[in-house]
């Protein structure tokens, strides 16, 4: 296997598609992104025992949900809390912006820092036991010592404490799996239950993480590039089953993981190149265009949003339950049914039109006409926008991430695109409510806007990528550079 055919993304292994699909996320200082159950090239079928889920298998797929669903629980917590924190703590709109979107700078955090980490760390270790020890401290900061400590002035820093430390356990969190059903999850809970209560139940999946972690093995890849070969067979044995021969799937990881390591390692600067160029842009844009179409903002406060309009914020946040699950379900299914490009593009026209809907919503109340449609106009376009996103502009981009970049160019690849995707979500989360305040129609139409110039975007320079080598697709993004 030469080097050259590595760097042209020729490497084909059954050892993504075993253990778990290819995830970009804190690997390569990882956001919100998998190829889980997305990927249609498995691994080989001679291997006997590797597909069958072992009790192993299963606890540590339940452990690595459970990051997943706490990392959904921090995203979600802020919506059906706002008015109570606000209430309670007396913060201005300012104050709990900050509480809202300190969330991503923990994140920026997290992911800056995770890939030197998994360096140096187990991967089983860092992609599980650290984030869940960082969110669950960070709850009990945030939200436990609060509850017998609201006496003291100031009290809203233990919550922006706890937030903060909540997004760098996000940012070091290897698994989205879950993190759509975290999130609905929240919202179901946080209609009927208190604020503080809510981040109590949020506790829980951090405990079973915390405490499973510990049955799990290490990480096999980790094991075979630090040269603990025979550690590696032993977990690998322990994660297949005592009567499975994983002779051939060892002696697989052994090769990919020193071929991995003959090749020099990429910075953050080897990307800008004329040959990324394209990837870049696409990469790079795709997260700029996602978080400046407002997901984050609908997301963190979507219960304020729906009492503007004037209609019931818990009735409401039920409602994006109702259509989020089953949308992104959907978009699983149809991801390699009709590929990547038109899904997105699908995706982001329903966002686009979502969007126009609650901002006309907006629109017509401030004008105080048809008074008495305009609350169920905003829930529709909330409701199409979430349903929309979900459906492709959620997960997608992540995807086609993991397939434009060479090999040795994902992690450098990763860590500058997470960065960016937080700190869009940042500006968002924190100027979101302003914007509000300013104008709700405005803040809608603006959203509505991006998502429309993001429906042109993906027309014009995003390739599909389903079915095709990393060749075929450089080939088709750069014909200039595949002829050299």
């Amino acid at each position: 296997m030469s080097r050259e055919s590595i760097e042209e993304g020729e490497l084909s292994s059954p050892l993504v598609s075993k253990e778990h699909h290819e995830v970009y996320a804190s690997g390569s200082g990882g956001h919100v992104g998998a190829n889980t159950g997305c990927d249609s090239h498995g691994g080989s079928d001679d291997q006997s025992g590797s597909s069958s889920a072992t009790g192993v298998v299963v606890l540590s797929t339940l452990v690595a949900v459970s990051g997943s669903f706490v990392f959904g629980t921090a995203v979600g917590y802020s919506s059906p809390a706002q008015s109570g924190i606000m209430d309670d703590l007396g913060l201005s709109v300012a104050e709990y912006s900050l509480f809202g979107s300190i969330l991503t700078i923990g994140a920026m955090i997290g992911a800056i820092v995770s890939g030197k980490m998994a360096d140096y760390i187990d991967n089983g270790l860092f992609g599980d036991i650290l984030p869940g020890r960082v969110a669950c401290h960070s709850v009990l900061k945030g939200t436990i010592i609060p509850k017998f400590y609201t006496i003291i002035p100031k009290v809203a820093w233990w919550l922006d404490l706890g937030r903060l430390l909540v997004g760098c356990g996000m940012g070091l969190l290897s698994y989205v799996l879950m993190i759509c059903c975290g999130v609905s999850i929240t919202y179901l809970i946080g209609a009927f239950v208190y604020w503080r209560t809510l981040a109590l139940i949020g506790i829980i999946p951090c405990l079973v993480q915390l405490l499973g972690v510990f049955f799990i093995p290490e990480s096999p890849r980790w094991l075979a590039k630090i040269g603990r070969k025979k550690e590696c067979e032993v977990a690998l044995q322990h994660l297949r089953g005592q009567n499975a021969d994983i002779s051939h799937e060892a002696a697989e990881i052994r090769e990919y993981t020193e071929t991995l390591q003959r090749l020099s390692e990429a910075s953050v600067l080897d990307l800008f190149q004329r040959k990324y160029a394209h990837s870049l842009i696409v990469g790079v844009g795709l997260m700029v265009l996602q978080q400046f179409g407002g997901v984050n903002g609908i997301a963190f406060y979507a219960s304020a949003i729906f009492i503007s309009a004037g209609f019931s914020g818990s009735v409401g946040t039920i409602a994006m339950v109702v259509v989020q699950i089953p949308m992104t379900a959907l978009g699983v299914i149809l991801m390699d049914k009709s590929g990547r490009r038109p899904l997105l593009l699908v995706s982001a026209a329903g966002t686009c039109l979502g969007c126009l809907l609650a901002g006309l919503s907006f629109f017509l109340q401030d004008l105080q006409t048809w008074t008495k449609i305009t609350p169920i106009l905003a829930l529709g376009g909330v409701l199409v926008y979430t349903g929309s996103f979900s459906l492709g502009m959620g997960g997608i981009p992540w995807v086609i991430m993991s397939e434009i970049f060479p090999i040795n160019m994902k992690g450098s690849a990763g860590s500058l695109v997470t960065l960016v995707s937080w700190l869009g979500s940042w500006i968002i989360s924190y100027a979101f409510n302003f914007l509000m305040n300013w104008s709700s129609a405005g803040t809608f139409f603006i959203f509505s806007s991006i998502c429309g110039l993001t429906v042109l975007f993906v027309a014009k320079l995003v390739p599909e990528t389903k079915g095709r080598t990393l060749e075929e697709i450089q080939a088709s993004m750069n014909p200039f550079s595949a002829k050299r």
